[in-house]
């Protein structure tokens, strides 16, 4: 399966030092230029960079209707990689999206996009066997710290999904 994925979700993976599940999950992941250049050209992400730019199952994609791209913006306020990752998928015609801000989510269900989250992917990656409790809570510890915007809700609800206490 190949995937299309706005920023965050691979930012709050690399925060987590777990960018890897990407590749153990779905193989090839798209990302369109405007989220490739936010992620190799911000300086917040400098450390980041380095890896986006060497991870081989990351493939930058041109979007090829800007028009319908600024129309999107326009209508929706979304930024730039939320709104070429809506276009690129519809493009494309793959079978999901990451995407974690909400409107963006939103969007996403409006234009009946199959979408997951990071969340998701950490509920996924668990089921399969690909983390362990430990690595879960770690990993939601490590997106915490690194200002990774979580909703206590989200956080409850991965790590009752492994089995941990929430209490």
């Amino acid at each position: 399966m190949i995937v299309i994925s706005d920023t965050t979700p691979i930012i709050s993976l690399l925060k987590a030092n777990h960018l890897e599940l990407l590749e153990k999950l779905y193989g090839n992941v798209l990302i369109p230029e405007a989220v490739y250049q936010e992620l190799t050209s911000n300086p917040a992400y400098e450390k980041e960079a380095e890896i986006v730019k060497m991870a081989k199952f990351l493939s930058s994609v041109t979007v090829e209707n800007k028009k319908t791209v600024r129309a999107l913006r326009n209508v929706t306020g979304l930024d730039i990689g939320e709104s070429e990752a809506l276009i690129l998928y519809d493009e494309q015609k793959e079978d999901l999206l990451l995407i974690d801000e909400r409107k963006g989510r939103n969007v996403a269900k409006q234009r009946k996009v199959k979408y997951i989250g990071t969340a998701g992917i950490l509920m996924l990656a668990y089921d399969l066997g690909l983390m362990e409790q430990a690595e879960i809570k770690n990993c939601m510890n490590a997106m915490l710290e690194s200002q990774i915007r979580l909703d206590t809700k989200i956080c409850n609800l991965i790590l009752k999904h492994a089995g941990i206490d929430v209490s």
